[in-house]
């Protein structure tokens, strides 16, 4: 045994291990120069939004040497702009919509995992679908139907589409964590005499709640940063979101980049905050079946 050892130990040559060390080497550089591209951009941003508009044109890429707030001071002095209530008719949309998400994703995933019924595979499949079908495809025959029947251009009209294109990767998460729980858990606490709903909401519901963060933050990102639905749906500036507030910063003939980065940023901060606030439970949230599995 002594010898077998010694004979893997001298298998590795030192030959072999500079190769596996010029191979760590450039693995760790693809990783950082793909790291430093994906941050870059943002650092741009920051210190660009820093710039006054001559200043910019001159040089784009440098450093500003005298670095004012006088951009962020116009956009939030500046009442033409509508920053402000564009950033709550976000937070209020997307916070309905995230609600809604996050509890019809739970209850319908859990009866297509765990209730048996003849259109069971169908209604899966269903939903699968949706995230099939190329949102896209879809904008004419919504606006026509939500114009028809009075539904556009209302403080509500985006929860529409937003839920229903956000159920179907939620369920899709859901029933899929669902599975890995054992059903002997169930019985068991029906053994002890608790109700359905009971061992629903307050058994399954906390096993399940790192899946159902994955999905919440999701789709904040994804209710957030949409664009299609609220240009075409939403004509009232009062009602606009916060990617249409953004158009407004860009001319026909021209545009204030530094201006346009500031508002950029002050979009971005809530849900980089929050990203950064339950990047941990995203994680967990996407592991959490495997681990259980």
């Amino acid at each position: 045994m002594i010898e077998s050892g010694k004979k893997a130990k001298s298998a590795v040559t030192p030959g072999k291990r500079v190769q596996h060390g010029v191979c760590a080497v450039l693995i760790n550089l693809v990783l950082i120069i793909f790291s430093a591209s994906c941050i870059f951009p943002i650092i741009w941003m920051l210190y660009s939004s820093l710039k006054e508009k001559r200043v910019f044109n001159a040089d784009i890429i440098g450093l500003p040497k005298n670095p004012t707030l006088i951009n962020y001071i116009r956009i939030l002095t500046n009442k033409d702009y509508h920053l402000a209530e564009s950033m709550w008719n976000s937070v209020r949309t997307t916070g309905i919509s995230i609600v809604a998400i996050v509890l019809f994703s739970f209850i319908v995933g859990y009866i297509l995992a765990r209730v048996r019924f003849k259109m069971n595979r169908a209604l899966y499949v269903m939903f699968l679908m949706g995230m099939l079908i190329p949102i896209h495809s879809l904008l004419v025959p919504i606006y026509v139907v939500f114009r028809r029947c009075g539904m556009s251009n209302q403080w509500y009209t985006l929860l529409f589409p937003y839920i229903a294109f956000g159920l179907p990767m939620g369920i899709f998460l859901v029933e899929g964590f669902v599975r890995t729980i054992p059903v002997a858990l169930e019985e068991a606490a029906a053994i002890d005499g608790s109700s359905f709903s009971y061992t629903l909401w307050h058994i399954i519901f906390p096993i399940c709640k790192p899946i159902l963060t994955t999905v919440a933050i999701i789709q904040i990102f994804g209710c957030w940063n949409e664009f299609s639905f609220a240009l075409v749906l939403i004509k009232d500036v009062s009602l606009q979101t916060v990617p249409l507030a953004l158009t407004q910063f860009k001319g026909q003939f021209a545009s204030d980049y530094p201006k346009q980065m500031a508002a950029m940023l002050i979009t971005m901060a809530p849900v980089v905050i929050l990203y950064f606030a339950f990047s941990r439970e995203i994680i967990k949230g996407m592991v959490a079946g495997a681990v259980k599995g």
